[in-house]
């Protein structure tokens, strides 16, 4: 009997590790707080409002302050961005409305042109969800009998208030600190754990055609998850982006995508796996009295180890993604190590009872090799010693872009090489 190693082997795992699953599926926080994107939006407002003030006495016009509160992002390409979208719509309405209110005044069909004119310019210039201010602008410019006072007005309470919102974003950088992110890809392993343990609890109770399809639904409805982790892992880079803060650390973008990637593969072996198990139970099977069709106890309990333990690897796995992130991957790459030393040595013994099966039933052999290399698929996935290797390919990259930007100026700088010609010429 080969339930006492099994036994054994599930008594050597190392708990340390895991994780309470109450919070898989709880997305992960922005990076930064409530409170304080409410205090940088307000205190640029505040401060291109002073400015406006000081530079243009009896302000009238709020587009200073306004203009900051809507050109302050979460990052600072995307304040940038928004900054010269911003100025290019003022403007854009501005010019036009300058241009239609010299040659006639206030009119319905002024107003219309004015307005047709501003949208039109702002598809070419492709100002996106900018493109009204255009003709916002455009209107409250031919409203007033002082056009040119109010044009320079708006423009430069427009320019003060990009301006400040630029400053901030340099000033104060949002953080490239990639929690939010390493927590989502976090959450994709957790939840491919919680529903492989699963399967590997029911595979005990007995196996049919509809409890393995279930599995495979759960599996694809762990989908989503991924795409939420991808998403957060675009904000850290989209944060790194003219960033100052990014400068002084290393990027761990490349590390987290390739570890989401990872998991993403491990679903769709998992989902083969599933298929072929599917295809193995005969349909006479799918009644829930011969849940035992195909699968005696024995090779059900094997099969239950196999899952559970390939849930703790994967949990480990998504352990060590996050571990590198931070920094500190050795603990978390030995867990790792343990957990699928462990998976092979019980998918061993499921191989064993596999082969003692397939002497009587041998047309059912190769559907079975298909499971088993379903859970090779997971395996290969999950390999520490590729893992190890891709995470020292990252970062030999960064290091050569690195080393490649500090040497440019050495290298273009035509002062040193006229001294070096002139040196050798002496």
């Amino acid at each position: 009997m080969l339930t006492e190693p099994l036994r054994h082997l599930r008594g050597a795992l190392r708990p340390g590790w895991r994780t309470d699953h109450a919070t898989d599926d709880v997305l992960p926080r922005r990076s930064a707080p409530v409170v304080v994107t409410v205090a940088r939006l307000t205190s640029a407002a505040v401060l291109a409002y002073l400015l406006a003030v000081t530079v243009t006495p009896n302000l009238s016009d709020l587009t200073g302050p306004l203009t900051a509160l809507l050109v302050v992002q979460t990052n600072t390409y995307a304040t940038m961005k928004m900054g010269v979208l911003r100025i290019l719509s003022v403007l854009t309405g501005v010019l036009v409305a300058i241009a239609v209110s010299s040659w006639v005044g206030l009119s319905w069909w002024s107003l219309g042109l004015v307005i047709g004119a501003s949208l039109l310019i702002g598809h070419v210039l492709r100002l996106g969800d900018n493109l009204l201010e255009a003709p916002i602008s455009a209107m409250l410019i031919l409203g007033v009998s002082a056009h040119d006072l109010a044009a320079e007005t708006r423009i430069l309470n427009t320019l003060i208030g990009a301006g400040v919102g630029a400053a901030f974003s340099m000033i104060l950088p949002p953080s490239v600190a990639p929690a939010g992110a390493g927590q989502a890809v976090h959450n994709v392993a957790r939840g491919i754990a919680r529903t492989v343990r699963r399967a590997g609890e029911q595979m005990t109770e007995g196996i049919d055609r509809h409890r393995v399809s279930r599995w495979q639904q759960d599996t694809a409805a762990l989908l989503p998850l991924v795409d939420r982790a991808g998403e957060a892992v675009s904000q850290v880079e989209e944060n790194r982006r003219l960033n100052p803060r990014a400068l002084g650390s290393m990027d761990v973008v490349p590390r987290l995508r390739s570890g989401l990637a990872a998991l993403e593969r491990t679903i769709l072996s998992l989902r083969t796996m599933y298929a072929s198990l599917e295809d193995e139970i005969p349909v006479t099977a799918g009644h829930p009295s011969a849940r035992h069709v195909g699968y005696d106890e024995e090779l059900r309990s094997a099969f239950a180890v196999v899952l559970v333990d390939m849930g703790d690897a994967v949990e480990a796995f998504g352990s060590l993604v996050v571990a590198e992130a931070e920094g500190h991957e050795e603990q978390a790459e030995e867990s790792l190590a343990q957990t699928l030393e462990i998976l092979r040595e019980t998918r061993a013994i499921l191989t064993d009872l596999y082969f003692v099966d397939g002497r009587e039933n041998p047309a059912a052999w190769l559907l079975r090799g298909s499971v088993l290399a379903g859970v090779e698929g997971v395996l290969r996935n999950l390999d520490v010693e590729e893992r190890a290797r891709e995470r020292d390919r990252l970062t030999a990259e960064q290091q050569s872009r690195l080393s490649r930007l500090t040497s440019l100026p050495r290298r273009s700088s035509p002062s040193s090489s006229r001294g070096t010609s002139h040196g050798e010429h002496r």
